[in-house]
């Protein structure tokens, strides 16, 4: 199977999804990601892009991920960009990938850029309905991502709902959280919720609904077939 995660920033694949992406690669499944803002240049105390890079590679490298695809979209101003051009970098990546799953964030998250990069994933997972050529996408889920899917406060939209739960052990946990620390600067003490005890502590809450060893957990949305 080919797994896509589709992100607004570097470390947003890690914090939605890096202990999923780490047992999936273990399994032998292909494992992709799609960074918009590479260079995400607006981050406060943000390395260099050398640095960045080095960090990106390195934490997905831990991971498993085979390739990691980068846009430059302009950080926290995905609202200043056309639609379109967000949604066909997308395509173009689900083509390249020939992706069959795809994560991307919740349209409820905090962030703008997350808002943005979810409905453009909306819109480019439906292209197998206009190119008969490609294999259709069987399943796209939402993840979510401490300090922005917790801090989705209008609630006159649809919040975060986890309907999907994939047990990942306590050693995938670990794998994330030392797979974070690789980007500079983003791991924060405790209580803040990039802090190892809030990644660790969500994938034990995430676990104990669903009778799972740790987990994470994810709200599918669309999916074809059984």
């Amino acid at each position: 199977m080919v797994y896509l995660i589709v992100v607004a920033h570097p470390d947003d694949e890690v914090l939605g999804a890096g202990a999923t992406m780490y047992k999936l690669a273990q399994d032998g499944h292909s494992v992709n990601v799609c960074i918009l803002s590479g260079e995400v240049n607006a981050r406060n105390n943000r390395p260099s892009l050398d640095e960045l890079n080095i960090d990106v590679n390195s934490s997905l490298k831990l991971l498993g991920v085979e390739k990691v695809i980068k846009g430059d979209f302009p950080n926290i101003e995905f609202n200043t960009e056309p639609h379109l051009k967000l949604v066909q970098f997308i395509e173009k990546t689900i083509i390249d990938t020939k992706a069959e799953v795809v994560f991307t964030h919740h349209p409820a998250d905090l962030n703008n850029d997350h808002l943005h990069t979810s409905l453009a994933c909306q819109a480019a997972v439906r292209l197998f309905q206009r190119r008969p050529d490609l294999k259709p996408i069987k399943e796209l889920l939402f993840m979510e991502v401490l300090s922005a899917t917790d801090w989705a406060l209008n609630k006159t939209v649809h919040q975060f709902n986890p309907n999907t739960y994939i047990e990942v052990g306590e050693q995938a946990i670990d794998k994330k959280i030392e797979a974070l620390a690789q980007y500079r600067g983003v791991m924060r003490n405790y209580p803040h919720p990039r802090s190892s005890e809030a990644l660790k502590g969500l994938a034990l809450y995430r676990g104990g609904q669903a009778g799972m060893n740790y987990a994470e957990a994810f709200e599918s949305v669309f999916r074809r077939g059984l």
